[in-house]
């Protein structure tokens, strides 16, 4: 693939309007053929699907996944200058099942007068409900559109089965800060589409915390390196203070309810069980900076404590009970530092997973139908008949016997010698192991 992201020579350029000279940044340099593209390889690299699609000129309906700022429209946009496609755009934010309906039925009657097909682009297309979206199955499936729908929202959960199993998923990538800064230079060079005819001058350093700044996003990306060079006159390096203020109002790239929601606690929850406390502190204010409801962050900890520490360290739960309590009683941003200290001490306590998996056993075996009557000598008998008819026979009380320990059953005589609680050897689990053989072992001297 060429290096010209925006070199004339790169391939022939589509008949689609070009952007006002007024025009912000990031759509002026859209790409204008499939060479100018910054990232993507694994799906636009020699070999890779969508090149083979391009080179081939056969497509069918598909979905785009990624973050904001990575090429979902402008691929859609290439696709209907390569293919010759009428191209509809709809926004689902903005736009009615009923107007969607209307342009595929125009679609079909265009397929029909001429042989032409539409594509109908569908932006955050995860807006509609399952309902509305099988309004698009019947003209999907006589190909009278070519379907192309964007989403920053992971399809398996946010488009019904039905219409995933007609259309090809394809993932795009944040791009990487290398990336990021290409096309940042190019921008400062093109002198018809970008910034060249300002003549700015940007260390390589401002051009890196500016890709750090758009976290993938190439849209961000230009649109901060534009509001920097409204900063400075014609001819000038962009200032540092420019790119400050423009750095004064990152938000970061984070949705409470959508797909990176679960994979920062994902990493924060994997960090802790990995025993890695920076990667831990990280994530945690990462989420926080985010704006993310730290009780909600106390209580993903509890959780933490009771699963993945357990009785190795039984101070982790009571250690995470406290920091939900004192954010609860500080608030923020002092109680926040309760939330860190007790990030760290999870991720550097021993871990043990032996309870969580001892009551899933349990669960799946009750779950299954296992319900056992409780064992006669169990069971209290606080009336004269009970005591006839055997409740309480052979009960024995644990303080009256040597150790205070029974040879009595305690479990159903179907699971009689089940083992659901198996401790670890780490932490004090170690002790409570060791505790456990002891025990097992003056019952059975054998």
């Amino acid at each position: 693939m060429s290096d010209g992201l925006f070199d004339d020579q790169a391939g022939p350029r589509p008949a689609r309007p070009r952007p006002a000279a007024d025009a912000p940044l990031p759509e002026r340099l859209r790409p204008r053929c499939l060479d100018e593209i910054v990232g993507q390889q694994h799906l636009l690299g020699p070999g890779q699907p969508l090149r083979r699609a391009f080179e081939s000129d056969e497509w069918g309906s598909m979905i785009f996944w990624g973050p904001p700022g990575t090429g979902k429209t402008t691929l859609a946009l290439l696709i209907a200058d390569a293919a010759d496609l009428e191209f509809r755009t709809f926004s689902a934010v903005l736009s009615g099942i009923k107007d969607v309906r209307a342009a595929m039925e125009e679609a079909g009657r265009l397929r029909r007068s001429n042989g032409r097909r539409t594509l109908l682009f569908i932006d955050e297309i995860h807006r509609f409900n399952k309902a509305q979206q099988d309004a698009f199955l019947p003209f999907v499936e006589r190909g009278d559109v070519v379907l192309v729908g964007a989403t920053t929202e992971n399809p398996s959960f946010e488009v019904i089965g039905p219409l995933l199993s007609r259309v090809t998923v394809h993932i795009l990538q944040p791009l990487s800060e290398e990336e990021l800064q290409r096309l940042l230079r190019r921008a400062l060079e093109e002198t018809e589409r970008g910034l060249g005819a300002r003549r700015h001058q940007a260390s390589d350093e401002q051009l890196r915390a500016i890709a750090r700044f758009a976290s993938g996003d190439a849209r961000r990306a230009l649109v901060a390196l534009e509001h920097a060079s409204r900063q400075a006159d014609v001819g000038e390096a962009l200032p540092d203070s420019a790119l400050e203020a423009v750095f004064q109002g990152r938000a970061l790239l984070y949705d409470k309810s959508g797909e990176s929601h679960f994979d920062l606690v994902s990493a924060l929850h994997k960090s802790v069980r990995s025993s890695d406390p920076d990667a831990a502190l990280y994530w945690l204010v990462r989420m926080l900076k985010s704006g993310e409801d730290p009780l909600y962050l106390a209580r993903r900890l509890v959780r933490m404590a009771s699963e993945d520490i357990g009785l190795a360290d039984p101070s982790a739960l009571r250690l995470a009970v406290a920091a939900r309590d004192a954010f609860h009683f500080l608030g923020s941003p002092e109680g926040e530092l309760a939330l860190a200290e007790c990030v760290v001490y999870l991720a550097v306590a021993p871990k043990s997973n032996a309870v969580y998996k001892a009551y899933g056993e349990v669960v799946k075996l009750i779950d299954g139908g296992y319900a056992y009557p409780v064992p006669m000598q169990l069971r209290n008998a606080p009336t004269k008949l009970m005591k006839e008819r055997g409740w309480a026979q052979g009960q024995k009380y644990a303080h009256d016997e040597q150790g205070g320990l029974t040879d009595m059953p305690c479990l159903p005589d179907q699971l009689r010698g089940e083992r659901f609680y198996r401790p670890t050897e780490f932490g004090v689990e170690a002790r409570i192991r060791a505790r456990l053989e002891e025990i097992r072992k003056r019952r059975d001297p054998s």
